[in-house]
């Protein structure tokens, strides 16, 4: 964004942020990141177009549910240069994340049913802990809590 010029009604960072709720710090990480742009003033202080707010909304409601930075911005990439994703491309772009949604909400569900019987990777009885591993057995299984997903996994 940064050849296109000045206009009347473009917003400073302190407006971004106080209409936004994210801190002018984060705008200049995402902006860092390649999720937003600005342009510069003759002074060389930064403004921001107002379909930003849209942008920044996008990208808030993407990180709240897991989304990675990465994937929000390969998708926003996908946007022609500038536009603001309109409710037609959340659809599009949000159906890419549906399968890692559904299979983490199953982890979750997974990880609450089992919540008082284990506190994640730090067990609280190591005798009745069905994720401990004293052996290093599970290696061959692949990293992290092996037993724990194949124990929970759904019957087909």
């Amino acid at each position: 964004m940064s050849n296109q010029e000045i206009r009347s009604h473009d917003l400073s960072p302190g407006e971004v942020a106080r209409r936004s709720g994210v801190s002018v710090s984060a705008l200049h990480f995402y902006e860092r990141n390649g999720l937003i742009g600005s342009i510069r003033t003759a002074g060389n202080q930064r403004r921001y177009h107002r379909d930003v707010l849209r942008r920044i909304a996008f990208i808030r409601v993407s990180q709240r549910v897991g989304v990675a930075l990465a994937e929000i911005r390969a998708a926003l990439d996908t946007l022609p240069e500038g536009r603001t994703p309109t409710k037609r491309d959340w659809a599009r772009l949000s159906s890419r994340w549906r399968a890692d949604l559904e299979e983490r909400i199953v982890q979750l569900e997974r990880l609450r049913d089992s919540l008082d019987g284990c506190i994640g990777c730090g067990c609280l009885s190591l005798r009745s802990c069905t994720l401990y591993n004293a052996e290093d057995n599970l290696a061959a299984d692949g990293a992290g809590p092996v037993r724990w997903r194949h124990a929970a996994a759904p019957e087909s």
